[in-house]
């Protein structure tokens, strides 16, 4: 089973404004995601806020630790709760394909251009909480080479919106369609 997990608790600097509820398309940014992962998951949770439209996660093991502790977050909600996968994506992606975590499979794997976005074990939650505990640099990367993760090329590179003017670009391409 895999457990779909949009990762939402990030400061929103580049932004100016919580992005989790930018409006694209007449939803919101964390709607698309939380829907985009209904597709393909059996269940859908969000990472870093108290308020969402599908069960709501906070980071472990606390706030302030990027995507990582977002992941930890759900890789231990999964291991405790029947799920042997995870498929992570940021609030802040739009256009995910409906089939990534299939082009992922098998785990572990991550998007070579957005590696939040990836498919993880279940099992690999302590090997991330010894990562987050040491001094190792707490990076994706390092967690994904700590794995032996496989970086894809997925087929639709969905867009990374950083900024308002991501936004604003997003929107154009989104109404040309």
């Amino acid at each position: 089973m895999i457990l779909g997990a949009v990762l939402a608790g990030g400061q929103s600097t580049r932004f100016g404004s919580d992005k989790a509820v930018a409006e694209l398309a007449g939803q919101s940014l964390l709607a698309h995601a939380v829907n985009t992962l209904q597709q393909q998951c059996d269940t859908v949770v969000v990472v870093g806020r108290d308020d969402a439209p599908a069960p709501c996660l906070p980071d472990r093991p606390r706030a302030g630790m990027g995507p990582l502790g977002g992941i930890a977050a759900a890789l231990h909600h999964a291991a405790g709760h029947g799920f042997d996968t995870v498929l992570t994506v940021p609030v802040d992606s739009f256009g995910l394909a409906a089939d990534t975590a299939a082009q992922l499979s098998p785990t572990p794997a991550f998007c070579e251009s957005q590696p939040v976005i990836g498919l993880w074990p279940a099992s690999a939650a302590p090997a991330l909480d010894a990562l987050l505990a040491s001094p190792a640099k707490h990076s994706l990367r390092a967690f994904a080479q700590a794995l032996g993760a496989r970086p894809v090329a997925l087929t639709n590179i969905p867009h990374n919106i950083n900024t308002p003017a991501d936004l604003a670009a997003v929107q154009e391409h989104a109404h040309g369609l």
